[in-house]
Parts: C-alpha cells; sequence; structure tokens
C-alpha cells in the first residue's frame, strides 16, 4: 500500500516522498526577482525533508503580477538568481517546481498586511488589467478590466511559453500553469467571469479552449523528462459557475496533451462564495479526478496533521499531499512527521541526524 514517505516517480524524476510544498506568495521581490528571502525560504523547506517545493505564483508577465511585490519569470534577466535556488534545492535531495501564472483582473493589489486593496500608478500599480470580459472581480472597489482581445490573447499564450522556456532554463523540474483561484486563466473557464461571444468564451469547449492551447504549447517546451502541472479551482463554489463535472471533462482533455497531474484547488472567482472549510475539505476533487480519469493529483487545502496526509495517500485520494500554512509555521514538517509516522530510513540531514535519531 502507498503511504506518504513512498516515492513517487513521474516521467524522468523521483519524488523521495509524497509531500510537497505549495506555492506560497512571498510578496518580497521587487520587479519580479528572486531574492534572499525566496533563497532562505524555499531551500529551507527541501533541507527539511519535503519531496517538493513550490516557488509562489511567478508572473509571465509584469501586469500578471498579483502585486508589485511578487515574484516573476516574464524576462530572461529572471533566471540567474532563480538557479541559484534550484540548485540548492537539488542539493537538499529535493525536486524544485514552478508555477506560472497571470493574475488577470484580481492583478496590481497591495500586498496583504497593507490591506490587499488595488493600487493605482502612484503606488506603484499598473492599469489596465486583463480579463476574458470587463467585469470587475469586487464591484465595490475592483478596477473593470479591459476585455482582452484575440492579439492580447496570443500575447498571453506566448508569454506562458516563454516563461515555461526559462522556467526550465532556471533549473525547475516540475512547471505548473496556474488555472485556479479566480487569476486568469480560471477566469476563462468560469462562466461567471467569461461571458465573451467567441471562440473563447460560451460553450464549455469554448471556455477551455485558452488553458488547452496554453498546456500544449506549455507541454511542447517542457522535454519529455519533465512532469507538467495544471493546478485549477475544482469549484468555484457558486451555483452555475465553474464545478467539479466540468474539471473531471478538463482533467480528461489536459491528459490526453500530456499534463502530468492535476493540483486541485477550489474557489476564488467571486467574493462571497461559501466554502465548506473543514479539515481536507478538497481531498473529495483531488479523489475524484483521480479516479475518473486516471491522471495524477495533488490535494492541498487545511491538510495539517501527518497521519491525515498519510490517510490521503494511504487511502488513494491523491498521489502527492501539498502543505502551505503547516510549512510556514515549521519549514521541518516532513522531518516531524516522518518522526512520528516512525519512518527509520528518512533521509535527515546529516548535520541534523543527532536531533532525530
Amino acid at each position: 500500500m502507498t503511504h506518504l514517505f513512498e516515492p513517487f516517480q513521474q516521467r524522468g524524476i523521483t519524488f523521495r516522498n509524497r509531500i510537497g510544498v505549495s506555492p506560497m506568495c512571498q510578496y518580497s521581490s521587487t520587479d519580479g526577482f528572486a531574492t534572499d528571502w525566496h533563497l532562505t525560504h524555499l531551500v529551507s523547506r527541501a533541507v527539511g525533508g519535503a519531496g517538493l517545493v513550490f516557488t509562489e505564483a511567478a508572473a509571465v508577465e509584469p501586469e500578471g503580477r498579483i502585486s508589485p511585490s511578487d515574484l516573476g519569470i516574464w524576462s530572461d534577466r529572471h533566471i540567474e538568481p532563480l538557479t541559484k535556488i534550484t540548485n540548492q534545492i537539488r542539493q537538499a535531495g529535493t525536486i524544485a517546481g514552478i508555477q506560472i501564472a497571470h493574475a488577470g483582473r484580481k492583478a496590481s493589489n497591495s500586498v496583504p498586511w497593507e490591506g490587499g486593496k488595488p493600487v493605482d500608478e502612484a503606488r506603484g500599480g499598473w492599469r489596465p488589467v486583463f480579463a476574458p470580459s470587463a467585469i470587475a472581480f469586487n464591484q465595490d472597489n475592483s478596477p473593470v478590466p479591459l476585455e482582452l482581445d484575440l492579439a492580447g490573447i496570443q500575447r498571453v499564450k506566448t508569454a506562458f511559453f516563454n516563461s515555461a522556456k526559462r522556467s526550465v532554463e532556471a533549473g525547475f523540474q516540475v512547471i505548473e500553469i496556474h488555472a485556479a483561484h479566480g487569476y486568469l486563466l480560471h477566469e476563462f473557464l468560469s462562466p461567471l467571469s467569461n461571458q465573451r461571444q467567441d471562440a473563447y468564451g460560451g460553450s464549455f469547449e469554448n471556455r477551455i479552449r485558452l488553458l488547452l492551447e496554453i498546456a500544449s504549447e506549455v507541454r511542447a517546451v517542457v522535454p519529455d523528462r519533465l512532469p507538467v502541472w495544471v493546478r485549477i479551482s475544482a469549484t468555484d463554489w457558486i451555483e452555475n459557475g465553474w464545478d467539479i463535472d466540468q474539471s473531471v471533462a478538463l482533467a480528461h482533455k489536459l491528459k490526453a496533451l500530456g499534463i502530468d497531474a492535476i493540483d486541485a484547488s477550489s474557489g476564488g472567482i467571486l467574493l462571497g462564495a461559501k466554502i465548506q472549510l473543514g479539515a481536507g475539505y478538497q481531498t473529495t476533487f483531488s479523489d475524484r479526478i483521480r479516479r475518473e480519469t486516471g491522471i495524477h493529483t495533488a490535494a492541498v487545502g487545511l491538510i495539517t496533521s501527518p497521519e491525515q496526509a498519510d490517510h490521503i495517500i494511504r487511502t488513494g485520494q491523491a498521489d502527492v499531499v501539498l502543505i502551505g500554512r503547516e510549512f510556514l509555521r515549521d519549514p521541518y514538517w516532513a522531518a516531524r512527521a516522518a518522526n512520528k509516522l516512525g519512518v527509520k530510513d528518512f533521509n535527515y540531514p546529516v548535520q541534523y541526524q543527532r536531533a532525530w535519531l
């Protein structure tokens, strides 16, 4: 029976265990560049025993940042500082992953500890933000975005393609396309935010078109030995929005394109969604997608204890668990989990072994 600390093979790479550090924004960049903060933050989780460490969402173009302080991968100049990080992660025995993203209409906000509200150009923000339709995320204080024309859609596709190419050059071994949480690609998927009348709106086939085109192009530029993942919001938690049935149908199509895993999150498209929060509340999505499509899945969301994470893997609800806040609280969560679960062959760093053995 598969368990949390069993290695996981995908294409030409092997994860030393089924534990991943979920992408978590750090809001610590200037002009998109990775800093010493990112080096310390990401490498410490690798040293702590995670099998996979994802960067935060890295914007594929400057206007695609959630905040002016977000990480970016839109320029060749971003490669060098990221390479320093991936080298250190690999030296710790961990797989380095990057999430490439475009924030769409949810772009250009202040950092959370400054309120997370839209910022104008005078405070380092930008206008306009882009979306499938001219519909604001928050009618009270969000700007109405510009609807992307076909030239803009092509620009976005090119930006994802080039960012994936740079990611490989920077040494990342897993490339994840961010199509969740109300950001640009999710905005195209959901009928709540996409009211287009052209080939990219209306029917299910039209709303998924942009993501499928980007997934196909990213898969083509990433070497066959490396996996490509897609993070989706499996449901909007809102009536007449995107839902799990559509997510399963999308996963079938992504698998056919060579996508290797679905990272199943949820929500984020509109304010006021009634999300049914609870321990592991999103694992039903990763479970159903995995069972009905045969694609690998990652479970995420309020996964906190070693026993809970191990149960998710042992019962086949997902192939990998991605953990966020617990890794913020404890960079060595994976090592503590191995100790608590009685794993005898966990590869503690030799410098730290006396603390565990």
